[in-house]
C-alpha cells in the first residue's frame, strides 16, 4: 500500500515539475533567446563627423561671407581676434605661396572659430574661384595650404531650336553664356549671329568642367551642327599640332586671319552706313563703324595679331586703340573706359588679347564699342569684309579628320531636336 501511495506521489511531483517548466523555464529561455538575437542584430549608430576643408567642425562655429569692397583680410581676422603676431605673418606670406593683395570684393570666406563669446578664428578659408581655396590655420603659428577642389569633365549634348536669338535659345536650356560665345566665334564668318531667323536649329556636344556637380567653364566644343535658312553647317576640331581648329564636313577651316568680332557676341546697336542720325551731334553724318552695345568694363578683344599704332585719348574718340595687323588690314575701338595695361604704341598684341575695356569716353552717349576697320587704307564695313579663310585640313590629317568627322557626325545625328513647346537640356552623354 505504501509502495502505491509511493508510485502515485512520484507521478504528481512529475506532473508539477513539467508544468512548472512550461510555465516559467520556457518562457525564460525564449526571452534569451530574444535577448540574444536582440544583441546580434543590434548596431550602433554613430554620427558621422562634419568635414569642412579638411577639418572636423562639429565643435566649431562656421560663418560664412563675401568680400566687402575695401575691407582688407587684416581687417576681417582682427575682428575675429587673431593675435597680431599671425596677422603680421600673412601679411608677410610669400608671393608664390599666395598673395594677400589679391584678395577682392564678393570672393566667397568662411571662417571656422570657438564657440565662444569671443568667436576667436581658429581658421579662414578664402575661395577666389570655384576650383581654388587657400586655408590659414591660427595656431601656435600660422600655417598656410593652397589646395584644389577635384574637376570632373563630363561631355554633353544639346539641341535647339532659335525662337528670338541665340542667347535666350541656349539660355533656356540652361546652358552659359561662355557656350554661346564659343559657338559664335566658332562660326563668326559664316553666319551672321545679328540675322539669326526662327526656325534655325543647332546640335552642339561639348565638354565642361563641374566641381561637386557644378559647371564651372566650358571647355570646348566637340562638334556643332547649325541648320540656318534651311542650309546646314557642320565644325568638327582637329589638332594639326598646333592645338584644336575647326573645320566644316569638306576640311575646309572656319577660322578666319581676323576674329569677326572684337567683343564676346553681343547686341549690335548701330551699323556701319553713310547715313546716320549722330545722336550726340544732332544732325545726320556716315558711320564709318560698327557699334557694339555692351556693359562698362566688357573686355575688348585684338581681332587679331598686329602692332598698335595708337593708344591714347581724343576728344571724340575717347580712350581708343588702333591696331595694324599687315599691309592690307587695320582695325581701330573707340570709347573705351580704359586701355588695358601694358599696350601702348609699338606694342604687338594677340589675335584674342583683351587690349582694353568698353566705356562711353568721348563723343558717346552711353557704354559700347565703336569697331572700325580699313583695308588698303579705306575704311569698309567689318561684318562684310571677305577676308580669306585659314589653311585646310592638311593631307597627312586627311585620314584622321575623315574618321572624327564621321563619328561625330553619328554622334550628332543621334541627339534629338526637343518638342517645339518646350526646351530642355540634353543629358550627358
Amino acid at each position: 500500500m505504501q509502495k502505491r501511495w509511493l508510485g502515485f506521489f512520484g507521478i504528481v511531483m512529475l506532473i508539477v515539475a513539467a508544468v512548472a517548466f512550461n510555465r516559467y523555464y520556457l518562457p525564460s529561455l525564449a526571452y534569451q533567446e530574444d535577448a540574444a538575437d536582440s544583441v546580434s542584430n543590434f548596431s550602433l549608430k554613430l554620427k558621422e563627423p562634419s568635414v569642412l576643408y579638411g577639418m572636423v567642425v562639429d565643435d566649431f562655429l562656421v560663418i560664412e561671407d563675401k568680400i566687402k569692397r575695401n575691407e582688407r583680410l587684416g581687417d576681417i581676422l582682427l575682428e575675429y581676434n587673431v593675435p597680431a603676431r599671425l596677422i603680421h605673418q600673412v601679411s608677410q606670406v610669400s608671393r608664390n605661396i599666395f598673395d594677400v593683395r589679391k584678395i577682392v570684393p564678393n570672393k566667397k570666406y568662411t571662417l571656422i572659430c570657438n564657440q565662444d563669446s569671443l568667436k576667436t578664428a581658429k581658421a579662414f578659408v578664402y575661395e577666389p574661384n570655384p576650383i581654388d581655396y587657400i586655408v590659414f590655420r591660427f595656431g601656435d603659428s600660422l600655417t598656410i595650404d593652397v589646395c584644389k577642389r577635384d574637376v570632373v569633365t563630363v561631355e554633353k549634348g544639346i539641341a535647339g531650336e532659335i525662337r528670338s536669338n541665340l542667347s535666350e535659345t541656349i539660355e533656356e536650356l540652361g546652358i552659359s553664356h561662355e557656350l554661346t560665345n564659343k559657338f559664335v566665334d566658332i562660326f563668326a564668318w559664316q553666319v551672321d549671329f545679328a540675322r539669326l531667323q526662327k526656325g534655325d536649329k543647332f546640335k552642339l556636344i561639348y565638354e565642361e568642367s563641374q566641381v561637386e556637380g557644378v559647371t564651372v567653364s566650358i571647355d570646348k566644343i566637340k562638334a556643332i551642327y547649325f541648320e540656318h535658312f534651311g542650309s546646314p553647317y557642320y565644325a568638327f576640331p582637329l589638332d594639326q599640332g598646333d592645338g584644336d581648329d575647326y573645320f566644316d564636313q569638306d576640311g575646309k577651316s572656319l577660322r578666319k586671319a581676323l576674329l569677326k568680332y572684337p567683343i564676346e557676341f553681343t547686341r549690335i546697336s548701330s551699323r556701319y552706313t553713310m547715313s546716320r542720325f549722330h545722336p550726340v551731334q544732332k544732325r545726320w553724318k556716315a558711320h564709318l563703324g560698327t557699334d557694339f552695345a555692351a556693359p562698362t568694363g566688357t573686355p575688348i578683344r585684338s581681332v587679331g595679331d598686329g602692332t598698335v599704332e595708337e593708344a591714347q585719348y581724343k576728344s571724340n574718340n575717347g580712350n581708343y586703340v588702333k591696331i595694324r595687323h599687315n599691309g592690307t588690314y587695320t582695325t581701330q575701338y573707340l570709347h573705351m573706359s580704359r586701355i588695358a595695361d601694358g599696350v601702348r604704341a609699338g606694342t604687338r598684341v594677340r589675335q584674342g588679347q583683351t587690349i582694353g575695356y568698353v566705356g562711353s569716353t568721348g563723343l558717346a552717349t552711353g557704354p559700347h564699342l565703336c569697331y572700325r576697320f580699313w583695308k588698303n587704307g579705306v575704311q569698309v564695313d567689318a561684318l562684310k569684309i571677305d577676308l580669306p579663310p585659314s589653311e585646310p585640313v592638311k593631307k597627312e590629317y586627311l585620314s584622321q579628320f575623315e574618321t572624327v568627322k564621321q563619328d561625330l557626325t553619328n554622334r550628332l545625328q543621334a541627339i534629338p531636336f526637343p518638342d517645339q513647346d518646350k526646351q530642355e537640356p540634353m543629358a550627358s552623354l
